[in-house]
């Protein structure tokens, strides 16, 4: 089996045409271990029980309403 540097000068010794060809497919082939790899730690993901958590996290807030509300406490002030 050949060694990373073994590659890499068999790289160098092609054409630049060549040389741009393997680069597009080991990129490719990268991309697609890597979606491969997403998925299957998406799927080993547990699913997460936030009905135990109601009552501790905060309620979502409206952004707009929450700086109209700001504002309307340093008008008091």
């Amino acid at each position: 089996m050949s060694t990373y540097n073994e590659i890499l000068d068999r790289a160098q010794s092609l054409t630049p045409d060549e040389q741009k060809r393997l680069l597009e497919d080991l990129a490719s082939l990268v991309r697609q271990q890597v979606t491969t790899e997403g998925e299957k730690s998406s799927q080993q993901l547990p699913r997460k029980n936030l009905g135990k958590w109601r009552g501790f996290l905060p309620k979502r807030v409206d952004a707009l309403e929450f700086q109209l509300q700001l504002r309307q406490e340093w008008d008091e002030s």
